[in-house]
């Protein structure tokens, strides 16, 4: 794949003399400069860092920045980067957390972008970048290009099951309710619900069902439900299963309205999850600003790292002006990578936790170009996508992802953080990954990939 991407040429990442007189300025969440961090988030904040020294090269354009974000754990680089004064700390004492209330409200309001009253970017499910830049979900087909600039998390994410299903075999291998959902299937399918169609959370249900030889498009019935109403609707029995981000699927577990069937952990280890991205023409005007946001990303990645401080940013997330929740014990087990599923399994492995700087395959923040290519295939597998992204060794998917995914941005920035080398990767493919079905992914052999499963959508 390296050898395939580098055949594109990337564009170079000029560097503006500064904001242009015309910028538009947001009230910031942080003042400038600010004090203390924060609000609501019902613990003491620290004292905002101060201001990294960096020469003129580095001072940002703007000091201003619009961010959208779902209240799941994927948000949570970006909301301690901002308590923590990492924002700050690299020159951008003004970034607004904008709280969205579903993926479909993201995607309008970075269309607007802040000059309209929505966002510059944010927190996005995978391939919503891409999908935008070709105005394939944007308001009569708008093409507005992103940029992907790193990856916010890996895990975090479960399938969650209505209490009814438990000892009836839906589990991480659903070899055994391959009848019930069949008997289901004849009066009122099994229903399963995602945050957004065509995206992550959709792809983590339909692999796992397909996986058993469970048809996501004809064995059961799927719906969009935003995330912070998953719980209700399974309250209300409305559905059977869901698939989203902590601490929702947790909390139907403390709820007592269900359980864990199987983390993603389980389906794809040390999978990539969710990721920052930017409108392209926010990234375009404010270069330096954008490395300053990812520096203080990746500085709030590896304080997230730190296992001994994430009962703190449990305290911090579960806050009223995050997440809500009605306490912070709710996320604190997960993030030490203690699941009680609720079904009497009890998982305690901290492999299995959230992590946000390195995995047990390495980097978790930077961007891989081979990951945007899974989400490209997964999409042309289920119909989402023409097969014509996939065809003649995917040169159009490579196109795109050279044009959208800027890992040239992502490493400029560690450089200029003084991130070690070895922590840098220099390969834009991480290679083959595996999947709990023993299903293997070569980034270099898409097609093959798609030709090795049994239930899709196209034919190849």
């Amino acid at each position: 794949m390296t050898e395939f991407f580098n055949q594109f040429s990337r564009r170079k990442f000029i560097l503006t003399a500064g904001a242009s007189a015309g910028a538009v300025f947001l009230k910031g969440c942080l003042g400038n400069p600010p004090e203390t961090v924060g609000s609501g988030s019902g613990t003491t904040q620290q004292a905002v860092q101060q201001v990294a020294n960096t020469n003129s090269q580095q001072k940002p354009e703007t000091t201003t920045v619009k961010l959208g974000y779902i209240p799941i754990v994927e948000a949570a680089p970006l909301i301690i980067a901002k308590e923590k004064g990492l924002f700050a700390k690299y020159g951008m004492t003004n970034v607004e957390l904008s709280k969205q209330a579903s993926w479909g409200s993201a995607r309008d309001n970075v269309e607007i972008g802040s000059v309209g009253g929505g966002i510059d970017g944010g927190q996005w499910q995978m391939p919503m970048p891409h999908l935008i830049t070709e105005g394939l979900i944007t308001k009569g087909n708008q093409k507005i290009p992103m940029y992907v600039l790193c990856q916010l998390i890996t895990h975090g994410n479960g399938i969650a099951i209505a209490n009814k299903h438990i000892g009836k075999g839906v589990s991480l291998q659903l070899a055994s309710a391959k009848s019930l959902f069949k008997e289901l299937k004849s009066s009122t399918p099994f229903t399963a619900a995602f945050t957004f169609p065509h995206v992550n959370q959709d792809f983590w249900i339909r692999y796992w069902l397909a996986a058993s030889g469970i048809d996501p498009d004809t064995d059961v019935k799927l719906l969009t439900v935003p995330s912070a109403q998953t719980v209700a609707n399974m309250k209300t029995g409305t559905m059977d299963a869901f698939s989203t981000g902590d601490p929702w699927p947790y909390r139907i577990v403390t709820d007592k309205i269900g359980y864990v069937a199987a983390l993603t952990a389980e389906i794809w280890k040390n999978h990539p999850e969710e990721y920052l991205a930017m409108r392209a023409d926010w990234v375009d005007k404010n270069p330096k600003a954008t490395k300053a946001l990812l520096k203080g990303i990746m500085e709030a990645q590896q304080w997230l790292d730190n296992f001994d401080n994430r009962k703190e940013a449990a305290q911090i997330l579960a806050g009223r002006n995050y997440f809500n929740l009605p306490s912070p014990e709710i996320l604190a087990g997960p993030y030490q990578g203690k699941y009680d599923m609720g079904d009497g399994r009890k998982i305690d492995d901290k492999s299995m936790a959230a992590y946000y700087w390195k995995d047990g395959k390495g980097n978790v923040s930077y961007p891989y170009k081979s990951h945007d290519l899974w989400f490209i295939t997964e999409s042309v597998r289920w119909g989402f996508l023409p097969k014509d992204y996939i065809a003649n060794n995917a040169t159009k998917a490579k196109e795109l992802i050279n044009k959208v995914n800027r890992e040239d941005i992502w490493k400029e920035a560690a450089k200029e953080a003084g991130i070690a080398a070895a922590d840098i990767p220099t390969n834009p493919s991480r290679g083959v990954e595996e999947f709990f079905d023993g299903v293997k992914f070569d980034p270099e052999k898409p097609e093959e990939y798609l030709k090795s499963l049994k239930i899709k959508k196209v034919s190849v």
